[in-house]
């Protein structure tokens, strides 16, 4: 067996170690984004053993917009909640937890990569009319975004706000 060397695999690895802590690349596998983390910005993956408030967010686009319902929540510190996420829309869409900072970066980095797949705790990709949970502790105050940073989604007004007090 013989092995090939492959350009494109190189420059994702050198991108990979050239932005320490963003996606970890296996070769030749799709790159993964913050998989491995155990810490994030925002807070931390929430406990299925304890209670949580349950905030329902819509994932919708009309041809031109794109939008989550509701695109502003507020949070009291170390409160858990069980986002109930629904793509009512006509194309994939994710929710992406992280300060609008990490996003930016992150989005940047999915117009290079846009298959790269998310498999951490603070993110969900949904399919056409998909169904999804993601479990989440708000350990820090603040504000923190979620957004679909598929390219074109987030420019297109797919991104909310949620304030921690």
């Amino acid at each position: 067996m013989s092995i090939r060397f492959n350009p494109w695999h190189a420059a994702a690895l050198l991108l990979a170690l050239a932005v320490p802590g963003i996606i970890r690349v296996g070769l030749p596998a799709i790159a993964h984004a913050h998989e491995g983390h155990e810490s994030f910005a925002a807070g931390q993956p929430g406990d299925p053993k304890r209670p949580a408030r349950t905030i329902r967010v819509l994932m919708l686009d009309d041809g031109r917009d794109m939008r989550y319902e509701p695109a502003a929540i507020e949070i009291r510190k170390g409160e858990q909640i069980r986002f109930v996420l629904e793509n009512e829309g006509t194309e994939h869409h994710e929710f992406m937890l992280a300060t609008v900072v990490e996003n930016r970066k992150h989005g940047e980095l999915m117009k290079k990569f846009p298959d790269m797949e998310h498999t951490e705790s603070n993110a969900k990709r949904l399919e056409v009319g998909g169904h999804g949970e993601l479990l989440w502790k708000f350990t820090k105050s603040g504000e923190f975004e979620f957004a679909c940073l598929i390219p074109g989604h987030y420019e297109s007004g797919m991104h909310g706000k949620i304030t921690v007090k």
